[in-house]
């Protein structure tokens, strides 16, 4: 199953607002000669809410044609419309994608039941194609509770949750209570939630620094927590600085920085403020990567 560093792939836009797939292309590449584990297209740090369904099952093929095999795809397939997210995710399970990464349904806020009959209803209709539940209560305003996710474990092709809930204590409760596959959700708890159970990481931070997060996983995942720890160390000021503002705004601003993409980003998203973009000028100098 899932483990080690997976980057949640930011979407390069032109300046018209196109997607630029030359540079989509091109950060694909980078990201496996760096050692990365897997590749997500389309989830929140790919601005999936701002794509369409067309866009979105152009990025989806674009992943797995470029990735060619060489790593894992996990395509970025979630609604809050049960009707659209299976859809998307037939389309990636036709595809060739190796999984499907699914939003918990927001803005509905539907209930347990709710969430479970969801789950279910995409994962049987995909049935073969393993399913990542997301939770991330910050931009759906409802959690997946650690009971729930155990329910939806009984359904043969939910294998796996991306957990950003900001507690280590959630994924104790997740593993105590089933065997699913966890990845972190949130680069800065990623060490901790490795060291209680988890696998790796569906990774903002990825993005910018693929070999350390591949690193850092595959120590934690040897048991070397003193090798992990003094990476998670060096890498915690990007950790932060990636959040200042909305992500993937900041991530977007320092790729660009690398001469990666342009920063682009889709409305009601805008790049940094100056003050934002001096902050990170100093986390990539201080790492090297400007």
């Amino acid at each position: 199953m899932y483990s080690g560093s997976f980057p949640a792939l930011v979407t390069p836009f032109k300046a018209n607002s196109d997607i630029d797939f030359d540079a989509y292309g091109r950060l694909i590449d980078w990201q496996i000669e760096q050692g990365t584990n897997g590749i997500v297209p389309c989830g929140c740090s790919g601005e999936a809410a701002t794509l369409s369904h067309d866009e979105q099952k152009q990025l989806i093929r674009f992943a797995i044609e470029r990735v060619a095999g060489r790593v894992p795809v996990v395509a970025g397939t979630g609604s809050n419309n049960t009707k659209e997210a299976v859809g998307l995710t037939a389309f990636a399970k036709e595809a060739g994608a190796d999984g499907a990464l699914l939003i918990t349904p927001y803005y509905n806020k539907p209930t347990a039941a709710g969430q479970i009959a969801h789950y279910t209803a995409v994962a049987n209709a995909a049935s073969g194609l393993p399913i990542m539940l997301y939770n991330v209560p910050g931009r759906t305003a409802t959690k997946l509770e650690p009971e729930t996710i155990a329910e939806l474990n009984k359904v043969e092709n939910i294998v796996s949750v991306k957990e950003a809930c900001g507690s280590v204590d959630q994924v104790s409760a997740i593993i105590s209570l089933c065997d699913i596959n966890v990845m972190s959700g949130d680069d800065s708890l990623t060490l901790p939630m490795m060291a209680v159970g988890a696998k790796g990481v569906v990774s903002v931070a990825a993005n910018v620094v693929p070999a350390q997060m591949a690193a850092l996983t595959a120590k934690a995942n040897a048991g070397d927590f003193a090798g992990a720890k003094e990476i998670h160390y060096a890498m915690l000021p990007l950790f932060k600085g990636l959040f200042i503002e909305t992500n993937p705004m900041p991530v977007k601003a320092c790729l660009a920085k690398m001469g990666l993409i342009e920063n682009n980003l889709r409305l009601p998203l805008t790049p940094v403020l100056e003050s934002t973009s001096k902050k990170l000028d100093a986390i990539l100098q201080g790492l090297d990567l400007i």
